[in-house]
This record gives structure tokens, C-alpha cells and sequence, in this order.
């Protein structure tokens, strides 16, 4: 009895063992010092002296520069500090009845930020460690009155905590431009992710070169194995944005719709609306069934980078990322569903 108990502990153990090693994109990053500065500039703002508006104003302009501007032409569209109207345009904006009850809502979600910073620092860790002489990005936080969840520029990222308040959020059922679908991803679960990934596309600029479907198809898997490998241990329904039934169904039909596009002609279709419908984000797929994700031919060019990687350990991100011939990276991955 007790050699068979041994026998089972040690078969345990081992596949224990086994499963640790699983993951390669699971590095250390223990001894990275260098991490990313978060500014709560929502904060900052409202929090601005209303009795000297405009030095406030203009004390904070200084003090975050690119972002100021940034945030002011690009996000709440009022213009630059030196335009005429902007001390009009940023008092109406900061005294808006909506926008304060946002506020109120945002400061509510978010009182406690702490997790999510370390998230995003850890995230930025794994980034500086694959990528060790780039810049890291400042990450400002502010309200936008509902406008883009992610922006970024030059050594910046900017995040609309007003878009990710939760699924139950009442503004979100009020906006009749924001449909079910979207909405699904507007929790503070999916900030890190977005980031990641806002932050890969900026990195690594879309080519000329991606003009058939599976270049792009490849492209985005790119940049999801990205986020692989800054978030390795989030769920890939929360990477990509889909539920646990959606990635569920993409891994019982990936055969399927690999098939499909084949036996249709459409991996090297160079038409616009072919590669907007796998691409793009939408609530389902066209062409598949109706219990389809959209972006599948995103998810299936990550299953296809995921396998290239698999085939090809020594192959750093860098190298991944700069790699632009996604016929070769199809060919290398040996990629087929069964």
C-alpha cells in the first residue's frame, strides 16, 4: 500500500511539475527595477481651485505638457491652451452635470486603484524585460466624457476610466452609439488588456505590406501573442474580449472555420469588406454561425503565431514582432486544426 501511495504522489508531483513548465512566456521579472509612473490626472483636474481656474489650468499644463495637449485637442476636442475659447471649453467642460456625475461614478469604481496599477506595472515589467532598450510610457487616467477607451502617443498612454465602469452602468445604457456587445468589455477587468494591446499597435505600426486577410489575420495575431506575453497569466477570454462560451466555441469550430476560409478562397482575399468581416469588431462573425465571436480571424492568426512560437522557442518577441512575411510564419507554424 505504501509503494502505491508513493507511486501516485510521485505521478502527481510530476505532472505538477510538468504544468509549471508549461508556460515559457512566464519569466522573471523579479529583479526589473524600472516600472511605469501611473498619473490619476482625473483627479488633478477636478480637484483644480475654482477660484484661479486658469492658473490652475495652466500650472497643470505645465506639469504634464504632451499629455495636456493631448488630452485637450485629441480627447475632449476643445483646442490647445493658447486658443481663444479653451478657458471656456475646459470650464464648461469640468462643470458639466454629467460629466460630474461621472466623475462621482468613476471615483466610486476606482477609490481603490492599487490592484490595477500593480497590474499594469507588472504588465510593463514583462515589456521592459522582452524589449529592455525602449522607453516605457507614462499612463495618465482622466474622464473623457465617454469618448475613446485608449489613446496613446509617444511615450504615453492614456486611459478613459469613464468607459470602464461596468457592464451594469447605467450611462452605458443610454448611449444608443455603444452597442450590447461592446459594452460587455466596459469593466475595470478589461483596463490592462486594452492598454497591452493599444500599446502593441502603437509599437508595431501596421504595414503596407498586410494586404490580404491572412496578413492581417496574422498582424493581429502578432499583437495578441504580445499580450501574451506581457499578461501570462490572464485568461484568454479577457485578452481578447470574448465570454468563456465565445472562446469555448472558437475552440470546438477552429477545424471548421479554418476550413471555411480555405475551401472559400479567402485567406489571400485582398477586399476590403472580406477582411473588415474577420477582423473587425462586431458581435458576430458574417459568414459563420451566429453563436460566432467577432474577430475570429483574429483569434485564428493567434493560434497560428502560438504555434510558429511553439515550433520556434529561441525565436525572441523582438525577432516575432519585426517578422513582416506572414506566408512564412503560416508555413513555419504547420498550423492545422483537427
Amino acid at each position: 500500500m505504501n509503494r502505491l501511495v508513493l507511486l501516485y504522489f510521485v505521478i502527481v508531483m510530476s505532472a505538477v511539475f510538468a504544468g509549471c513548465k508549461q508556460n515559457p512566456l512566464k519569466v522573471d521579472i523579479s529583479k526589473i527595477e524600472n516600472t511605469i509612473e501611473v498619473v490619476r490626472f482625473d483627479k488633478e483636474l477636478f480637484s483644480i481651485n475654482s477660484n484661479d481656474t486658469i492658473g490652475s489650468v495652466t500650472e497643470l499644463s505645465n506639469k504634464y505638457p504632451e499629455f495636456f495637449d493631448l488630452f485637450t485637442y485629441k480627447v475632449i476636442q476643445i483646442g490647445g491652451i493658447g486658443d481663444t475659447l479653451f478657458m471656456d471649453g475646459i470650464k464648461h467642460f469640468m462643470t458639466d452635470t454629467m460629466i460630474l456625475n461621472v466623475e462621482n461614478l468613476v471615483e466610486a469604481e476606482f477609490s481603490d486603484f492599487n490592484k490595477t496599477e500593480k497590474q499594469l506595472v507588472e504588465a510593463f515589467k514583462y515589456y521592459r524585460f522582452h524589449f529592455p532598450d525602449k522607453k516605457l510610457p507614462t499612463i495618465f487616467c482622466y474622464v473623457s466624457g465617454f469618448n475613446q477607451s485608449v489613446v496613446t502617443a509617444e511615450n504615453i498612454i492614456g486611459i478613459s476610466l469613464d468607459k470602464y465602469l461596468g457592464r451594469d452602468c447605467t450611462y452605458y445604457k443610454l448611449l444608443n452609439s455603444t452597442p450590447q456587445y461592446k459594452i460587455l468589455n466596459m469593466h475595470k477587468g478589461k483596463i490592462v488588456s486594452d492598454v497591452v494591446y493599444a500599446w502593441g499597435i502603437t509599437e508595431f505600426e501596421h504595414t503596407n505590406n498586410s494586404t490580404s486577410l491572412l496578413d492581417n489575420m496574422i498582424h493581429y495575431g502578432k499583437l495578441m501573442y504580445f499580450v501574451d506575453a506581457l499578461l501570462p497569466e490572464t485568461d484568454d477570454s479577457i485578452k481578447i474580449g470574448y465570454t468563456g462560451d465565445q472562446i469555448d466555441w472558437c475552440r470546438r469550430n477552429e477545424a471548421q472555420m479554418w476550413s471555411q476560409l480555405i475551401e472559400n478562397k479567402m485567406l489571400y482575399s485582398n477586399k476590403r469588406m472580406d477582411i473588415i468581416r474577420y477582423i473587425n469588431n462586431s458581435p458576430t462573425t458574417s459568414g459563420f454561425p451566429l453563436e460566432s465571436p467577432g474577430r475570429t480571424g483574429v483569434w485564428i492568426g493567434w493560434q497560428i503565431v502560438r504555434e510558429f512560437m511553439k515550433k520556434y522557442p529561441e525565436t525572441t518577441l523582438p525577432e516575432l514582432m519585426k517578422n513582416n512575411d506572414y506566408q512564412q510564419i503560416l508555413n513555419d507554424s504547420k498550423y492545422f486544426p483537427e
